[in-house]
């Protein structure tokens, strides 16, 4: 009963003239920066942030929510139809995305993402109305070993990620987690790999990089190949997805909710981990994960769907124990501090209003943006109809743009370029770029928890096998290891 108590409380602030305005405001900026390659919920949001000092802390926090799981929708969008992913997450998006849209079903893979986000959102949701207590309880046993090992299992996970040998794919995370290591050193302050470049000191940009191995490579591998086939008539029955997909689709979707919002609970893990682990769970266990990278729609449903329910889940952490998962929830904690909130144990039982009206806020965000992006799918795919002598160049001018726009840098645009002439060689190898970009972002966590469980463990090594479920992810890992060995030498034996 207190359950209904507590969202009648939520209605009651979320459904109010306002906060419907500021929520729709919200989602529409988050979905359109999104779609904007380069940019990303962290800009947006912080130029938001300024305006809410000037409104109710309730509506402005609704409203920077909705920037932020509008922006995971909108990345998509980029990755499905240009093999831009706007967002880290939407990285492993363009992997069947991209190959989809190429095939002109481009209308069906934007179909099946905003189906398979709404419902991966909502199913969080639900779970942070019901659990957030008790789940932000158990989110706070994890300590530096088990998130040590849960990177671990996840970079092991995403050698499996894309086409080819996994031998390929674990180099590549190893070169993602050498380059994660550029900068300087948190613990010490010594600079390493700079190369006595001033502007690596901070090390390399996520965008630029992301912007390069993606974005740039495309284009140069696109220069002088056919146009894919567009249909000339674009109405509903070129989006729907057929029989055999929604088949398909049914149970990746499920799995790759349970695992965002298992992931997304967890603090400072963010949605990225859990997209990667979704996508590489879903070729492991497929029948055929031979068609995976060349348009698989479960490559497209399963990562999706974790994505948005790892996005929503990461609110219970914050908002219960205060513990940001992301750059993201970092800033909504900070603009809640500004206003004089302090989240917390405490938050829920001193706040009910804030908490309950964000709640359903947020379900009410999402069926604003399944209202607004079903039929902004036309005009989206309408993007694959501009001659590619146009196409093309503006995409380099939208890269640039997103690139330099994040620390008014000409040296990551600079980077960016030498990364989109990395990446090309990268495609003509078939060295698959979504592992590279996941050890980039889990390196230098790898590096800081495995330092902080050696101190703990005083240097004792077995401190990663005390813990159970240290140990159990490690064990995962070790035996994803030894099958991806297996595999290798009944190829070479074929061969």
């Amino acid at each position: 009963m207190d359950i209904l108590s507590n969202l009648a409380l939520g209605f009651g602030v979320a459904i109010s003239a306002e906060a419907l305005f500021f929520c729709f405001v919200g989602v529409t900026i988050g979905t359109f920066v999104g779609v904007l390659p380069g940019i990303g919920a962290v800009a947006a949001i912080s130029m938001a942030l300024p305006l809410t000092f000037y409104m109710d802390p309730t509506i402005g926090l609704i409203m920077l929510a909705g920037i932020f799981y509008g922006a995971q929708y909108g990345s998509s969008t980029a990755a499905i139809l240009l093999n831009i992913p706007g967002t880290a997450t939407a990285a492993v998006t363009c992997l069947d995305g991209y190959p989809m849209a190429r095939q002109g079903r481009a209308g069906v893979a934007l179909f099946v993402t905003t189906i398979t986000s709404f419902l991966g959102g909502s199913f969080a949701i639900l779970l942070l109305m019901s659990f957030a207590p008790i789940l932000a309880k158990f989110a706070i046993g994890f300590g530096s070993v088990e998130y040590f090992a849960i990177m671990v299992l996840g970079l092991v996970a995403a050698s499996t990620i894309g086409i080819g040998s996994p031998v390929k794919g674990l180099t590549m995370v190893v070169f993602g987690v050498i380059l994660g290591l550029v900068g300087t050193d948190v613990s010490t302050g010594v600079e390493r790999y700079t190369f006595d470049f001033f502007h690596l000191h901070d090390g390399i940009s996520l965008v630029a990089l992301a912007m390069g191995i993606f974005g740039i490579s495309e284009v140069l591998a696109s220069i002088g190949q056919n146009v894919p086939s567009m249909p000339k008539k674009l109405g509903l029955s070129n989006m729907l997805p057929t029989r055999d997909d929604v088949r398909r689709c049914g149970l990746p979707t499920v799995r790759g909710t349970l695992i965002g919002s298992a992931v997304g609970i967890l603090p400072g893990s963010g949605p990225s981990i859990a997209t990667f682990m979704s996508y590489a769970v879903e070729k492991r266990i497929s029948k055929e994960p031979e068609r995976f990278g060349r348009g698989a729609v479960e490559g497209v449903a399963s990562p999706e769907a974790s994505n948005n329910a790892a996005v929503q889940a990461a609110f219970i952490p914050t908002l219960s124990l205060g513990l940001p998962g992301d750059a993201v929830m970092a800033i909504l904690l900070g603009a809640m501090l500004m206003h004089g909130i302090v989240p917390g144990p405490q938050f829920i039982g001193q706040n009910p209003e804030m908490f309950w009206g964000l709640i359903v806020s947020f379900w009410i965000g999402n069926v604003l943006l399944l209202i607004l992006n079903l039929p902004l799918i036309g005009i989206w795919v309408r993007l694959l109809s501009i001659p590619y002598r146009i196409l093309y160049p503006a995409m380099l001018f939208f890269i640039c743009v997103g690139v330099y726009s994040v620390k008014n840098s000409m040296f990551d645009v600079y980077v960016a370029i030498v990364f989109g002439v990395v990446g090309y060689f990268m495609l003509l190898l078939r060295y698959p770029a979504a592992p590279l970009l996941l050890g980039f972002i889990l390196g230098p966590l790898i590096e800081e928890h495995f330092r902080r469980a050696m101190l703990i463990g005083r240097g004792d090594f077995t401190v990663f096998v005390q813990s159970t479920i240290s140990a159990v992810f490690l064990g995962v890992a070790a035996l994803l290891l030894t099958a991806s060995a297996v595999r290798v030498y009944r190829m070479r034996a074929r061969s």
